[in-house]
C-alpha cells in the first residue's frame, strides 16, 4: 500500500477515537453533530533532513472542539508511535505532527513502482462516475490564438487525468454558431467574397472581422457560387454564407486543436437549440417553478442614460440563486437570448445523466460564473449533478521581452498554429500546466526554444533520456549487474545515500499527488511534480562528477549497480506515466 494512504488511514482511525472521546466528555451539545470525518491533509516535507510527512489534523480538531492543539498533537503522537513503519514523530509550531518513516518502507515501495501495481492506487478513484467537461468553446469566427490554448490544454489534460483515475469522461465543445457575432462574420466573409469576384481590395468596416484568414473563405464561396450571391438580397446571401463560414472556421479550429493534441467527443451546436423547441420547453419548465416573470431591468452601472431604454421583458429570477441581477430571456425582436440557450444547453447536460458537469471558461467570461450556477440550481432541484466552474487566466505571449497584444476582432493575434510551428506540441502542452489555471501565465517564445532548465518540458524529457542511457550503458558494460536488475533480484536496501532516498520519496508521493490533483481538478500538479522529480534526478546524476561513489554504474559492485538501475527505471516509469497523462512524447534520445 502507498505510504501516504496507509498513514492517512491510521491517522483517521486515531482521529475518530479522539473525537469520540472528546464528545463523550463534553457537556456541549454542539459537538453532537460534529462530522467525524474532518479532512486529513498530508504534506510531504520541504526539509527532508528533518521529517518526511506532516499533518495539521490536531489543529483542525482543536479549532472545531475548542481544544489545545499541542495537547491533541501529543495525543496523536502517543497513539501512533507504536506503528511499526513510523520511525519517529515530532510536534512543531502550533500543532503540526511530523513523521519520519522507516527507510525500508521507502525503498520497498520501489518494487511497487517497477511492477506497475502503483496504478491500482488511483485507477478506480472515480468509481466509473460520468463527467462532462466543456472547454475551449471559442466562437467560430476565426483561428484560435495562443490564449485559447491554455483552456484547451487544461481541459484536455483534466479529461485524461479523470479517465486514468476511473471516471467516464465526455469532452465537449459548445459551438456558438448563431447570433450577432455570426451575422458579423457572414458580413465580413461576404466582403471577402466580393473581393474574390471583383479583384478589388475589401474595405472592412469597424465592428466586422478584418483578418486575412477570411480571404480563403471568400475565395471558396466565389469558386462554388461564382457571382450568384451578388444577385441575392442580404438575408438570402447571409444565410448561405453563415453555414459555409462557420463550417470552414470550425474545421480550422479542429485542425489547430489537433496540432497540440487536443480533442473533443462532441461539438454541440447552439443553432440547433434555436431551430428546435427545446428552449421554449425549458422556459415553460422554469415558469412552472415560478422562476420566470415579466418585468424591467434597472439601468446597468456605468451605462449612459442616453443609451438606456427600459422595456418590459421576460426575465429569469437569477438573483434568488446568488446572481447579481435577473437575466433577460428574449432580445428586443422577441428571439431567444444567449442566456436562454445557455439554460437549454445546461438542461441537456443534466438530462444526459452526468454526475459532474465542469465548465472551463476564459478570464474574459468570469462574469458568467454566477449565472451558470443559477441555471444549474434552478434546473437540478434534486441536486443530482455536481457543478464546477474553472477559470483559465490570461496567457501573455512574450516576444523579445515585450507582451504581444491579441484580438480576433482586430485581426491582430498569434495563433496556436503560429506557436506550434515555432516550439511544437510538447512545449505548448507542458508549459500551459506550469502554473495553476487561475494564475496569469507568461509564455516566452525565446526561452521555450532553449534546451535548458528554462524549458521545462526539455528538462523533464532529458531526465527520462538520461535514465534510459544508464540502462543501455549497463546492458552493454555491466552484464552481471544488468542481469540481477532485469531478473527482479535488485536489493533496494543498498540505496542508502541521502540523495537516493530523497529521490525514492519523491517517486513514492506520485499516487498521493495524483489523488489531490483529481479531487481538486488541478492537472498542473503533475507538471510541477515532474519538474521536481527531474530536478532531483539531474542533481543525483551530476554528483558523480564530484564523487565517483555516486555513479549509477559501479563496475566493482554489481548489487549496488543493480539497485541503482532499478532506481533509474523507477524514475523513467513515473515520468512516462506523467507525460502520458499530459499528452507529451517520451523521447529516447535527444
Amino acid at each position: 500500500m502507498n505510504i501516504y494512504k496507509r498513514l492517512k488511514q491510521d491517522i483517521d482511525v486515531v482521529a475518530t477515537s479522539i473525537i469520540n472521546k472528546l464528545k463523550s466528555t463534553s457537556d456541549s451539545k454542539k459537538f453532537d453533530s460534529l462530522n467525524d470525518t474532518i479532512p486529513i491533509v498530508l504534506e510531504s516535507s520541504k526539509d527532508v533532513n528533518s521529517y518526511d510527512i506532516s499533518t495539521n489534523i490536531a489543529m483542525l480538531i482543536a479549532k472545531k472542539m475548542n481544544q489545545n492543539s499541542i495537547t491533541l498533537a501529543n495525543l496523536f503522537k502517543k497513539k501512533l508511535s507504536h506503528y511499526p513503519y513510523i520511525a519517529n514523530i515530532t510536534i512543531a509550531g502550533p500543532g503540526f505532527i511530523n513523521f519520519v518513516i522507516l527507510k525500508e518502507e521507502w525503498t520497498n515501495y520501489l518494487a511497487i513502482i517497477l511492477d506497475g501495481s502503483y496504478r491500482k492506487e488511483y485507477s478506480s478513484l472515480g468509481n466509473n462516475k460520468k463527467v462532462n467537461i466543456e472547454y475551449v468553446s471559442a466562437n467560430p469566427t476565426g483561428p484560435l490564438h495562443i490564449g485559447h490554448a491554455r483552456a484547451a490544454v487544461y481541459g484536455d489534460v483534466l479529461a485524461a487525468l479523470l479517465q486514468c483515475t476511473g471516471y467516464q469522461v465526455t469532452r465537449e465543445y459548445y459551438v456558438n454558431d448563431t447570433g450577432v457575432q455570426i451575422d458579423n462574420l457572414a458580413k465580413s466573409v461576404y466582403l471577402r467574397y466580393k473581393q474574390a469576384i471583383t479583384g478589388q481590395a475589401a474595405d472592412i468596416p469597424k465592428g466586422l472581422y478584418p483578418g486575412e484568414y477570411l480571404i480563403s473563405v471568400g475565395t471558396k464561396l466565389a469558386e462554388e457560387y461564382g457571382d450568384k450571391l451578388l444577385t441575392l438580397s442580404e438575408p438570402e446571401y447571409l444565410n448561405i454564407i453563415k453555414d459555409v463560414a462557420v463550417n470552414n472556421l470550425l474545421q480550422s479550429i479542429k485542425a489547430d486543436l489537433a496540432l497540440i493534441g487536443v480533442r473533443h467527443d462532441i461539438f454541440f451546436s447552439e443553432k440547433k437549440l434555436h431551430d428546435s423547441d427545446v428552449i421554449s420547453k425549458v422556459i415553460d419548465l422554469l415558469s412552472i417553478k415560478k422562476l420566470i416573470y415579466t418585468g424591467e431591468l434597472s439601468q446597468p452601472k456605468g451605462q449612459s442614460s442616453d443609451n438606456w431604454q427600459p422595456r418590459s421583458q421576460l426575465l429569469f429570477k437569477s438573483t434568488i440563486f446568488g446572481d447579481d441581477q435577473d437575466r433577460p430571456l428574449q432580445k428586443e425582436d422577441g428571439s431567444w437570448s444567449y442566456f436562454a440557450s445557455d439554460i437549454a444547453y445546461a438542461d441537456n447536460k443534466i438530462k444526459r445523466g452526468f454526475d459532474y458537469v465542469i465548465f472551463i471558461l476564459g478570464a474574459d467570461h468570469i462574469g458568467y460564473v454566477s449565472r451558470i450556477k443559477a441555471i444549474i440550481q434552478a434546473l437540478d432541484s434534486n441536486k443530482e449533478v455536481t457543478l464546477d466552474i474553472k477559470i483559465c487566466q490570461l496567457v501573455k505571449l512574450i516576444e523579445d521581452g515585450v507582451a504581444v497584444k491579441m484580438s480576433k476582432r482586430s485581426g491582430s493575434f498569434t495563433t496556436i498554429r503560429d506557436v506550434y510551428e515555432t516550439v511544437g506540441k510538447d512545449v505548448i502542452r507542458f508549459f500551459m500546466l506550469t502554473r495553476k489555471n487561475n494564475a496569469v501565465l507568461d509564455f516566452d517564445l525565446v526561452k521555450l526554444q532553449e534546451q535548458s532548465r528554462d524549458n521545462p518540458v526539455f528538462y523533464v524529457q532529458y531526465a527520462y533520456v538520461r535514465a534510459g542511457s544508464i540502462l543501455r550503458k549497463a546492458k552493454d558494460n555491466a552484464n552481471i549487474a544488468y542481469e540481477i536488475f532485469s531478473t527482479n533480484k535488485s536489493d533496494f536496501s543498498l540505496l542508502s545515500t541521502k540523495e537516493e532516498l530523497n529521490l525514492i520519496k519523491i517517486l513514492a508521493v506520485w499516487s498521493h499527488m495524483l489523488d489531490g490533483a483529481v479531487k481538486n481538478f488541478e492537472p498542473h500538479r503533475i507538471a510541477i511534480y515532474l519538474q521536481k522529480l527531474a530536478s532531483e534526478f539531474h542533481a543525483l546524476w551530476n554528483l558523480k562528477s564530484r564523487d565517483l561513489d555516486y555513479r549509477f554504474i559501479v563496475l566493482n559492485d554489481n548489487n549496488l549497480t543493480a539497485a541503482r538501475l532499478a532506481l533509474a527505471t523507477g524514475v523513467r516509469e513515473i515520468i512516462r506515466e506523467g507525460l502520458k497523462i499530459i499528452g507529451i512524447t517520451c523521447v529516447e534520445v535527444m
